[in-house]
Order: structure tokens, then C-alpha cells, then sequence
């Protein structure tokens, strides 16, 4: 029954498209992020639903969509560069090419999706639509997850999500990253929204999936998901209207929240400074070491998963004991293979200085193109209470909390947050659309003519 609801339902996603083919760019973004082909048990994991989408996506697009003011720009050649770049590394000097080709089967079509989504999202309502279903499908994982974290039945790496597998969205610190830097855009929707317009409905789901966000980083005790909610805290202070209000009730729900977190959960958070009694967090201070020296040698990358070649042996150090009787211990661990638990890294590790370079162009951009929005409107008379100054806001709050994250978590190719990106080109390609200068009037004398490039469009 599970399975058949699942086709049924992506089948009528699909069939929207027939009379409005922008409706298979929304169902590959909801097959991308959920993957329902994922949840079944039967002939929906047979089906390739989400490559029948993606081509859909394309073609319906390229064949029956209006391309009328849709722009090419320039963050999308430079997703089109790292494409290119990741595209060499595995088929030229990929360490371990086997591996390199796994990565590169799913990778493809996230940078692919980056680049062409702004294409097809030329009007508010489409930009709002696709915020909104990728709001919506994230939050099909979340409620699933927060529901089971106040039942108890988090704890890391044990909570029990709608797929059987520890990857992608569904991984305990990816899933609380990306939580945490959709809330900005859940905001925005409840706000701005005329999809479904604000009434107290919107507003009371809204604020329920924001709970359930925030109890994700508890029920999967990832302590990215802490960092990311704190630097989320910091950066509302920014848009919000009254910030001493806003502070006070921040630290009250704090404080009061505290009593109810989990004993585990709280014991895990105090590792967050004592990385050198942790194993995981020294691993990865190891990991970061052996990437720079592995760059010194291979200065554009060993390809996907050059991780495997890794081989440390450091010492860790820890307390025991109770009371004034405590000694230090030292522990030596050999580890192998690990990965690199940080985007930065895992993009240096793989596509090299290039490619780090490319990647943080990319991100950089969406942080200076976001601002001048908000500038731009914040000049106007009520502009921050436009839909454009609002969206800007919540992309690139969404975004430094990725950038956060990503200090932590080898999330350098997701596809979510490319699709973040693909949002913030859409909305910079509509602003720069809709609000350009018009060209300055200049005297001619009589009988002369006007030059064709200053004759209206």
C-alpha cells in the first residue's frame, strides 16, 4: 500500500506537468530531497522516478516552457566551471576512479539542477513555489523526525527516520545543518507567502515545523546542529524589528528548554570544546592535517573520495576519574580511510585549490549579491517590507548557516543547498530584471536620430 500511494502520488506530480510543464521542476526538487523511491519497500524502488523527473524537468522546459525572461548568470558558469572541473578530476587523475564514479553518478545532477534551475523560475510565483516545495519536503523529513525525538527515540546515529540508510539528507548532522538553515526561508513563506497567504493556519503549521527543526539537532545529537542554531540566533538579530524583546525571549526558551534535553544529549554537547577527549573530533583535526599536506603534492585534488588514501596515527587525551582523584590518560589510535567531516576540505581534498577556490566564489557571491538586494530595497520607503528584501534575507541567512555547517560536514556537493543557490540566481536575475536604471535621456538636436541602443525595448 506504502508503495502504491508513493507512485500515485508522484504520478500526479507528473501529470500536472502536462498543463504546466514547471510542475516537473517542483517534483524532481521534491523526489531529490525526500526520495520516496527510498522510502517503499517494493516496485518503487524499480522505478527510476527520479531520473524520469529530471529528464521531464529538462525537457519540458526546453520544449514547452516560455523562456521569456530567463538570463544566464554568473554564478551559474561558475557552477558550470566546478562541473567541468569535477567532470576532468574523475575522468583524468581520480585516485581511486571506482569510487570517483559513485560520487560523480549523483554530483552531476546536483550542479546540472543548480544551473538550470534559475532558468525556469522567472516570475515571483515561481520562485515562491519552488521555496515552498522545498520547504515542504524537507519538512515531511522533519515532522517524521521530531515526532519520534519527543516520543524518545532519538540519539546519535539511532533515530529513525523514513529511509533505512545514514546518507545523504538523511544523516544526523546534514539533516540538522539543513534544518536549521531552512527555518529562515519557512519564515519568509509564512510572511510573504500568496501561495497560501499568512492567516493564523499558516502561522500555527509554520511555528509547529519550526519546533520540530529545532528539536531535530537534539533527536540526532549532532553537535552541528547546536553550532548552526546559535549562529541562526545571531543572525535574526539582524531583520528582526525588536531585538531586545527578541533576545530575552531567545534566552528564557533556552534556559527553560535546558531541564528537558536528554542527559546524552547534553554530555555529547560538552565535547564540543574538548575535541582532543573526543575521538571523532580529533579524527577530524587529522583529517584536515593530512588534506593540506596531501594538496602540497597533488595541487589540484586526487578526485571523489581521495579520502581513501588516508592513513594517521594520533594520541588522544582524556579525564577519568571522580572528584579531587582524576588522571589523564593518553590513548594512540591508528585510523584509515575517514572522511574528511568538512566541505572545505572535502573540496580541497578533491578538486584541489581550483576547485576550493571556485566553490567559495560561488558561496562568496550569494552572500555580496544577497546584501546588495537588501540594500537596495532597505533604501526604499517600506522596501524592507518587500517580498525581495524578505527573500534576500532569508537566502542568505539560510546560506551563512550552511557555510557554518559545512565547517563540520562534508556537504560541499548537496544537493539542497545547490538548490539554495539556485533560489538566490533566480532572485538576483529577477531583480536585475524588474528593477533596472532606465537609461539616462540625452538632448538631440533637430533631425537627428536616435541611436538604436537608447530606443525603448
Amino acid at each position: 500500500m506504502l508503495d502504491l500511494a508513493l507512485i500515485a502520488f508522484v504520478g500526479a506530480l507528473l501529470a500536472l506537468g502536462l498543463k504546466r510543464p514547471f510542475f516537473w521542476v517542483l517534483t524532481y526538487i521534491y523526489i531529490d530531497i525526500v526520495a520516496p523511491q527510498k522510502i517503499g519497500w517494493g516496485p518503487i524502488q524499480a522505478l527510476p522516478v527520479s531520473l524520469i523527473a529530471f529528464a521531464a524537468a529538462f525537457a519540458g522546459w526546453l520544449f514547452l516552457d516560455s523562456k521569456q525572461g530567463s538570463r544566464f548568470t554568473l554564478r551559474q558558469a561558475l557552477i558550470g566551471a566546478l562541473l567541468a572541473l569535477c567532470a576532468a578530476s574523475t575522468l583524468l587523475w581520480a585516485e581511486f576512479p571506482e569510487d570517483a564514479w559513485f560520487k560523480w553518478e549523483w554530483v552531476w545532477k546536483a550542479l546540472i539542477f543548480a544551473m538550470f534551475l534559475p532558468l525556469t523560475l522567472r516570475t515571483q510565483l515561481r520562485i515562491e513555489a519552488a521555496a515552498l516545495i522545498m520547504v515542504l519536503s524537507i519538512g515531511t523529513i522533519v515532522i517524521n523526525g521530531g515526532i519520534k525525538t519527543v516520543l524518545g527515540g532519538g540519539g546519535y546515529g539511532t533515530l529513525s527516520l523514513l529511509v533505512r540508510e545514514n546518507a545523504g539528507l538523511y544523516e544526523g548532522s546534514i539533516l540538522s545543518t539543513a534544518t536549521v538553515a531552512m527555518i529562515p526561508l519557512a519564515l519568509w513563506l509564512a510572511r510573504y507567502g500568496t501561495i497560501f497567504k499568512p492567516d493564523w493556519r499558516v502561522y500555527g503549521f509554520t511555528a509547529g515545523l519550526i519546533f520540530a527543526c529545532l528539536l531535530i539537532p537534539v533527536g540526532t545529537a549532532a553537535r552541528t546542529g547546536l553550532v548552526c542554531l546559535a549562529v541562526l540566533a545571531v543572525l535574526l538579530l539582524r531583520s528582526v524589528k525588536y531585538r531586545f524583546v527578541y533576545a530575552g525571549l531567545a534566552g528564557l526558551a533556552l534556559v527553560v528548554s535546558i531541564p528537558f534535553l536528554p542527559e546524552s544529549y547534553r554530555e555529547r554537547m560538552g565535547t564540543i570544546t574538548q575535541y582532543q577527549g573526543d575521538e571523532s573530533a580529533s579524527t577530524r583535526v587529522q583529517v584536515w592535517k593530512w588534506t593540506l599536506d596531501y594538496v602540497k603534492e597533488r595541487p589540484l585534488g586526487g578526485g571523489f573520495n581521495a579520502y581513501l588514501g588516508n592513513s594517521f596515527t594520533y594520541q588522544t587525551r582524556q579525564v577519568v576519574g571522580q572528584g579531587n582523584v582524576q588522571t589523564i590518560e593518553y590513548k594512540e589510535v591508528t585510523d584509515e580511510g575517514r572522511a574528511y567531516h568538512s566541505a572545505y576540505f572535502e573540496m580541497l581534498g578533491e578538486q584541489g585549490w581550483p576547485g576550493l577556490v571556485l566553490w567559495l566564489l560561488i558561496h562568496a557571491l550569494g552572500v555580496w549579491q544577497m546584501e546588495r538586494i537588501r540594500w537596495r530595497f532597505g533604501k526604499r520607503e517600506d522596501g524592507a517590507r518587500s517580498w525581495q528584501w524578505g527573500l534576500a534575507t532569508a537566502l542568505q541567512q539560510s546560506q551563512i548557516v550552511y557555510l557554518v555547517g559545512a565547517l563540520f560536514v562534508g556537504i560541499a556537493y548537496q544537493p539542497f543547498i545547490f538548490m539554495l543557490v539556485g533560489l538566490q540566481c533566480a532572485l538576483w536575475g529577477y531583480v536585475q530584471r524588474t528593477e533596472r536604471a532606465p537609461r539616462k535621456a540625452r538632448f538631440k538636436r533637430a533631425g537627428e536620430a536616435v541611436p538604436a541602443a537608447q530606443l525603448p525595448a
